[in-house]
């Protein structure tokens, strides 16, 4: 059985305060067997800081992005070593903010992925369609293009050891979310597409929903079948309402 993860997004927010009071919530109301794995990803200034706060908890750290190259003339860039040896164990790539904000193509984000495996980093693929290419029935093409140019990069092997997050990008930081049975829809998709190739890739994959997750809806999102957490984004920065996500999933 796949062991639930939820995982938050803390985006371009934060300051060592607040990291520290929304931290400490966290761990506080995290005690004893959760039954799921919970995942924070503040921005790459407060690696350090968090990661120092996070000693002693079972809560895990990743980054927001990583560059494919492990060092070089980048400037601003942060490399899946560094990330490694400032206490990481994830990394998102392929958010869809990084995809349509800043131009990352299908084959950059998968040399991303590669990246991250090759320093044992579990990478959270991000795939999701936008709301215009939902409407013209271009969901599952946009998807399982985003996912085959991963596997065609790295194998499917490779998601034995990774994360995938469906993040529909209608219904990021909009207040829309996908129905359970829409959410459902893809990530049954995934996998199936994932079992063609190999079944027990599929089957062991987790594959969260990113998109609006709230208290009040992670109930039904995580009552589906093929849905195994959540890449949590506005409400992670909420200590009460990501604790009552984490606490929903069964």
């Amino acid at each position: 059985m796949r062991k639930g993860l939820v995982a938050a997004n803390w985006k371009m927010n934060g300051q060592k305060a607040v990291n520290s009071a929304l931290l400490e919530a966290l761990k506080a109301g995290l005690v004893g067997d959760i039954g799921i794995e919970v995942l924070v990803c503040p921005p790459s200034v407060y690696l350090s800081q968090v990661s120092e706060l996070l000693t002693g908890s079972r809560i895990f750290l990743g980054a927001q992005n990583v560059h494919p190259a492990e060092s070089g003339a980048f400037t601003g860039e942060i490399s899946s070593p560094m990330l490694r040896d400032l206490g990481c164990s994830h990394v998102i790539v392929g958010h869809s903010e990084r995809r349509e904000l800043f131009g990352e193509s299908d084959g950059f984000v998968a040399e991303k992925f590669a990246a991250a495996l090759a320093a044992e980093l579990v990478p959270v693929l991000c795939v999701g369609e936008t709301r215009k290419q939902r409407e013209t029935g271009e969901t599952e093409k946009v998807v399982l293009r985003q996912l085959d140019a991963v596997i065609d990069h790295c194998g499917v092997d490779a998601f034995k050891q990774a994360v995938i997050a469906y993040e529909p990008v209608w219904a990021i930081g909009t207040g829309l979310t996908a129905t359970p049975d829409q959410a459902q829809e893809v990530h049954a998709l995934l996998r199936s597409h994932l079992a063609d190739i190999d079944q027990v890739t599929a089957a062991g994959i987790r594959i969260l929903y990113g998109g609006s997750v709230k208290g009040a809806n992670a109930n039904e999102l995580f009552a589906q079948q093929d849905i195994d957490g959540a890449l949590v984004g506005g409400a992670s920065l909420d200590a009460e309402e990501f604790l009552t996500i984490c606490r929903s999933f069964r």
